[in-house]
């Protein structure tokens, strides 16, 4: 039996970085970047306003008050988009919008809320009622980004945010890593889909549809093979139908049981198995190998083991297909509010509730663990995670908690 992290070590060592696409920008959310992205300009490209106001010289609102106002001439209108075409002298202003480009011999903005328009022999003049400083409301060129830098590196997973950067440095289209396309089959003689009628003896196939959303959520195509049998004959069929996507995931059917053939006809196929049973609950029973190159996950059948080995092993998985450069799922310190008993040499993957309470995380389970209670994991927004050597962990201890949400 191995361990946890050999198991995991074993498996991305196997997983290789699959390939890339062009896509345009509007697409890109949740993708992963496949290139280095670096500024073709600076942005701002120029000195601009950040407030509706009026730009001037700074000097000339010294000890500016409500009591004893500065009066400045205003001498043209900026607007965003507008290039401002007059020469400010002393004690003079434009008035300007946010975004504006800052006229050449300014060098602060007084926001519009600090000041009052006032008209003396028809001129315009405006009243302000504020000290200003240098720079103040002022946005200078390059002070987001500057020309050339890099703004994003490959593997980063793309969020809204990044896609701004992206149309600010003037991408409409993005190279990024292909999804892997991820065969997903069920198997056992009592296993029928979700829209078959409930016989005694049977259960429908839950395991289909947690792995097909796990798949996506991870930055997969999920494909749904169905549910095969326990004959040698439909698992082959099946089996052989994935072999054109890049990474299979079959649920149920190998354990030690007398129909518990997945591991065997794996092998037949000339799988080359890397592990079979690893040291961890739930999800104990697990093969993983690779055939004619493409890894092959062989999770258990119960509903919860299923999930936990997906996530422990198979989204890291197609993280590194995707490479991906940020870990998937973020993980944290907790302090654990109930005693836990557990076996020794296992490492321990619980359904918990976390919160952020007390300035630290607070950690508990959700309810029972059995590896076929699939309600307290739909209950749960972390995996509180015990360490292999511990047979005991007493409310009070920190624990490592994996985030889920």
């Amino acid at each position: 039996m191995i361990s946890v992290d050999d198991a995991l070590r074993k498996v991305l060592k196997a997983i290789k970085v699959i390939g890339k696409e062009t896509i345009a920008l509007r697409d890109s959310l949740g993708r992963v970047l496949a290139e280095d992205i670096y500024s073709d300009s600076d942005i701002p490209g120029f000195d601009n306003s950040a407030m509706d106001g009026y730009a001037l010289n700074f000097t000339d609102t010294t000890k500016a008050s409500v009591e004893d106002p500065k009066i400045l001439e205003v001498i043209e209108d900026v607007k965003a988009g507008d290039i401002p075409k007059k020469k400010l002298n002393k004690l003079q202003a434009i008035r300007i919008m946010t975004g504006a480009i800052l006229p050449k011999d300014a060098d602060a903005v007084v926001m519009v809320e600090v000041t009052k328009k006032v008209k003396i022999k028809g001129k315009e003049f405006v009243e302000i009622y504020k000290c200003a400083k240098r720079n103040e409301n002022v946005r200078r060129a390059g002070e987001d980004i500057k020309k050339g830098e890099l703004v994003l590196r490959n593997g980063t997973l793309l969020n809204s945010a990044h896609i701004g950067v992206l149309a600010s440095v003037g991408k409409s289209k993005v190279r990024v890593a292909r999804k892997p396309m991820v065969a997903i089959l069920a198997t056992g003689n009592e296993v029928i889909d979700v829209n078959e009628r409930l016989t005694p003896g049977k259960i429908r196939s839950s395991n289909s549809y947690t792995l097909y959303s796990q798949v996506i959520s991870a930055g997969g195509i999920a494909k749904n093979l169905g549910i095969a049998k326990d004959t040698p004959s439909q698992l082959i069929n099946k089996i052989k139908q994935s072999l054109g996507c890049d990474l299979l995931i079959t649920s149920g059917g190998v354990s030690v049981g007398d129909y518990d053939l997945v591991k065997d006809i794996l092998s037949k196929l000339g799988t080359n198995i890397e592990f079979w049973k690893v040291a961890m609950r739930p999800g104990k029973p697990m093969v993983f190998g690779l055939i004619r190159g493409i890894p092959v996950f062989g999770l258990p059948g119960n509903p919860v083991s299923s999930m936990v080995a997906f996530e422990v092993f198979v989204r890291p998985a197609i993280a590194k297909m995707l490479n991906q450069s940020a870990p998937s799922r973020k993980e944290a310190e907790a302090i654990l509010q109930e005693d836990i008993s557990k076996k020794k040499g296992l490492r321990y993957f619980l359904r918990g509730n976390t919160t952020w309470r007390n300035s630290s995380y607070q950690a508990r389970t959700t309810g029972p663990q059995g590896s076929g209670i699939l309600k307290s994991m739909a209950q749960a927004n972390s995996l509180i995670i015990l360490p292999e050597e511990k047979e005991v962990i007493k409310k009070g201890s920190k624990v490592k908690v994996r985030l889920l949400d």
